[in-house]
């Protein structure tokens, strides 16, 4: 790595903004927005912004005429002071003239469009407002500066460099091995969570500041509405689904989202299920056609346990490591699958039968449970036992086992179709478990299932009560035309009785 001395000509002086020959913005690199988004880069990705973007304090940006989503992004902005070509991470922070407030809005009505490029989204006019004041970049340490945003005069984003997934030096070293960075030039570090939506006439202020007293200033942008539609025979015309909304508000919850109706249970099947030994629930599936929908190796973790629900599905593959770094850390899928668990769900997690690592332990069975979950039922192992055991929540695992997941799995993703304890388990089916193991119900047949099963098992323990009085079991079990019609019989005459 080299880095160079440049002459004063070629310097940019921390007090002045002027129009950058470029503006390089990072995707993602706050730790909090990572975890907010579900998902931790392994390096640093970067898109462009135009000079024309460049706005300034006490301005306006407009929310163009037909659109929705109009996002603020509070950044820190970094200004090249010297020219850095193939510069060390330790050498960086000197190629660094000043450091500034930045919002890095975005029209995620047309990001769909752009594929990551962001070029229309965020290269409007205006949509890259900076300053008021600049920071001398020598005066302050790069671990130690502060972001806050206001909307409206409430604070809704307040983080600092230490929680940086890449510090400030890293990226302004990972740039420059690709492209000169020139003096003016500007790099937009990323936003921490807390950025959303805006509206016309909303007032949005970002402040950057360090100990000592140092700071740029409030960043003041107003909102305000466009004028002029989207000729739709030129190109791409905007366009919103309820995954941007989710993104662009920071949650589905904040975009006012209900989740997905999931379906339950209904009280009296329920009941039933619950009534009903899994035994005879297997047998009647079998008389179905249905012969592969046991959860195999599984057991209870408490001896005489019963667990009935919705299944709700998890799934992790075989670990690697590059993978769980990008998918391990942060608000992974199993975070995610826990967190979603609904009142009267099943967590089924395919954990490939792998027993050298735990899937769950204490605190993910407490979140369960404090979401109402009707259990958790996995073939892999469980860390923390006895812990998982006394909270008293329903679970069924292969194995009890003290690792943790990236010992051998990888959180990947949930509700979709998976295999469990060699049984495909859909988002939905129905989870019933006993002493005898786990099956897994079509939601179509529970009812029907359900039913006869029970009608089953009042047979069965009539044909029990006839052996313990001493008859043969020849034509009694399972039982003949006659005894069968004995049965009906007494049937009929304990209805009678009622």
């Amino acid at each position: 790595m080299t880095t160079h001395s440049h002459s004063a000509a070629e310097q940019t002086t921390p007090g002045a903004l002027s129009r950058p020959g470029k503006i390089v913005a990072v995707h993602l690199s706050y730790a909090s927005r990572a975890d907010q988004r579900g998902r931790r880069p392994e390096n640093p990705s970067y898109f462009f912004k135009p000079s024309s973007s460049v706005g300034s304090t006490g301005g306006t940006i407009e929310k163009p005429l037909g659109t929705e989503l109009l996002a603020f992004e509070g950044e820190i902005a970094l200004v090249i002071g010297t020219a850095a070509r193939t510069v060390s991470i330790d050498a960086a922070w000197s190629h660094i003239a000043g450091v500034t407030a930045a919002n890095d809005f975005g029209l995620y009505d047309l990001r769909a469009p752009d594929k990551g490029s962001n070029v229309r989204s965020k290269g409007r006019d205006g949509y890259t407002p900076l300053g008021p004041g600049v920071i001398d970049a020598t005066s302050v340490s790069p671990t130690e500066l502060r972001l806050r945003t206001w909307v409206n005069g409430e604070l809704v984003q307040d983080d600092t460099t230490a929680d940086l997934i890449f510090s400030l030096p890293r990226l302004v070293a990972d740039l420059s091995q690709h492209f000169t960075l020139e003096p003016g030039d500007i790099i937009l570090t990323g936003t921490p969570a807390g950025s959303s939506v805006v509206s016309t006439g909303d007032v949005v202020e970002v402040e950057v500041d360090a100990p000592g007293g140092h700071t740029s200033g409030r960043l003041v942008t107003t909102v305000v509405a466009g004028t002029t539609e989207f000729d739709s025979t030129l190109g791409s015309t905007p366009s919103v689904d309820d995954a941007q909304r989710a993104d662009a508000w920071g949650s589905p919850e904040a975009a006012g989202l209900k989740s997905a109706a999931r379906p339950g249970l209904a009280t009296e099947l329920r009941e039933k299920l619950t009534r009903v030994p899994v035994a005879g629930l297997s047998a009647q599936l079998r008389k179905r056609g249905l012969n592969n929908v046991s959860i195999d190796g599984v057991h209870a973790l408490t001896p005489g346990t019963k667990i009935v629900g919705v299944a709700r599905t998890l799934r992790f593959v075989p670990n690697r490591e590059d993978l769980f770094v990008s998918h391990g850390g942060g608000y992974n899928a199993q975070k995610q699958a826990f967190d979603a668990v609904s009142d009267g769900e099943i967590i089924v997690i395919e954990a490939r039968g792998e027993l050298g690592s735990g899937t769950l332990g204490d605190i993910l069975a407490l979140r369960a449970q404090s979401r109402g979950a009707a259990g958790v039922v996995t073939d892999g192992g469980v860390r923390d036992r006895d812990a998982v055991a006394d909270i008293g929540l329903p679970v069924f695992a292969a194995t009890a086992h003290p690792a943790v997941l990236g010992r051998r799995h990888v959180p990947w993703d949930h509700d979709l179709t998976i295999g469990c304890g060699g049984a495909t388990v859909q988002p939905g089916d129905i989870i019933v478990g006993d002493g005898d193991g786990v099956i897994v119900i079509p939601p179509a047949l529970a009812a029907e299932v359900a039913d006869a099963a029970l009608a089953q098992e009042e047979q069965d323990a009539w044909v029990a009560d006839q052996v313990a009085a001493g008859h043969a079991l020849d034509g009694l079990f399972p039982p003949n035309e006659e005894w069968k019609q004995k049965y009906e019989t007494w049937r009929q005459n304990q209805g009678a009785q009622q």
